[in-house]
């Protein structure tokens, strides 16, 4: 069996790259990072959207392509090499593929075509494992934090329990029974804020129950790892074209052996990490059953790999790497950012722990 992208992803992987080398570098982000007042990229929202970007995996009666997720997965691995202060994620993974997988027809009609088009926004509520929040007629009532995109969100999805039982349920942002608090992070170019929800109204997606918390945080996972392994490679790219640059003793710090020993575990545990996402997204399209232990060992490799790239790459390049005018802190900061979304590594090791042993 070959997990690697077919032609036509690899294809649209490297349209995706040359696109976003040129719409989203670095300096997007920094942008972003250095304003407070500007919490994302509008602008480069809009331009994904006229790519058909944010209706990849939606179905094509709802106006989207109706691709899978490891064509998913090569938009997404692209979106974390460029670094792309977008609500991609919370978006696509998260509000699309819990109204598509569990909402109603009526449901999926109203929420779908908007993602396509560019005009709903996703944000999930911490998904933790704690008692779920109680929905009394309808209506919810508590505070989560941190929400990833909670500031910039139309749509809420939240994990609570009802008088049915556990459940996903859809909740419309813009209404006074709910507020917004921006909070600080380690990755200032995407929005994390606190909702609070004051008997707030909530809709229950038809179809979800007990099992879809697990079930959305596992496929969300698959393409999360895919980002993650997009900006671990980036890391690497530019690790290894500054040390055939950088000059020390007459001649490119990356002929010296302990350089090449950095850069061969880089490429080691990134490889190694895309054939986890690789594995993960085909068990969300063909084996579901196997979805939950694929997933979280996608989810932990690709954390260990990113995290492992973006510190070696802050270290190889020297004095230059840790100043704040160079780029490797914006790595950094995503490496962790996106290591602690849905819960961090520890969280996903104890998953695969209780799959494996089951």
């Amino acid at each position: 069996m070959d997990f690697d992208y077919s032609a036509d992803q690899r294809y649209l992987r490297d349209e995706a790259r040359r696109f976003l080398r040129d719409a989203c570098p670095p300096a997007a982000a920094r942008r972003v990072l250095d304003d407070p007042a500007a919490r994302w990229d509008a602008a480069l929202w809009g331009r994904i959207t006229a790519q058909g970007w944010p209706g990849i995996t939606i179905a094509e009666e709802h106006g989207g392509l109706g691709m899978g997720p490891v064509d998913l997965g090569a938009i997404a691995e692209e979106i974390g090499a460029a670094l792309a202060p977008l609500p991609f994620g919370s978006t696509l993974y998260l509000l699309a593929e819990a109204v598509a997988r569990f909402g109603s027809p009526a449901q999926r009609a109203a929420i779908l075509p908007g993602i396509v088009r560019g005009e709903v926004i996703g944000c999930a509520a911490p998904f933790d494992d704690g008692d779920p929040p109680r929905v009394r007629d309808g209506r919810l009532s508590g505070s989560f934090r941190p929400v990833i995109d909670g500031g910039i969100a139309t749509h809420a999805v939240v994990a609570a329990t009802d008088e049915r039982g556990p459940a996903l349920f859809l909740c419309v942002l813009a209404t006074p029974t709910v507020t917004r608090t921006a909070l600080e992070a380690i990755d200032g170019s995407i929005d994390v804020a606190a909702l609070a929800f004051a008997d707030a109204p909530v809709e229950r997606l038809a179809s979800s129950g007990a099992d879809s918390r697990q079930e959305l945080l596992a496929r969300a996972a698959v393409s999360y790892a895919f980002e993650q392994v997009g900006g671990a490679d980036r890391c690497l790219s530019l690790t290894v074209a500054y040390v055939k640059e950088r000059e020390a003793f007459g001649g490119p710090i990356g002929r010296f052996q302990a350089v090449k020993h950095k850069l061969a575990d880089i490429f080691t545990a990134n490889e190694i990490a895309r054939s986890h996402a690789y594995h993960a997204a085909w068990a969300a399209e063909c084996a579901p059953a196997m979805l939950v232990q694929a997933a979280a060992a996608a989810r932990i490799a690709a954390s260990e790999a990113y995290w492992q790239a973006a510190k070696e790459m802050i270290h190889l390049h020297g004095a230059i790497g840790f100043t704040w005018e160079h780029d490797a802190h914006l790595f950094y900061r995503r490496a962790h950012h996106l290591s602690l979304n849905l819960g961090g590594p520890q969280a996903w090791r104890e998953l695969l722990y209780d799959a494996l042993a089951a």
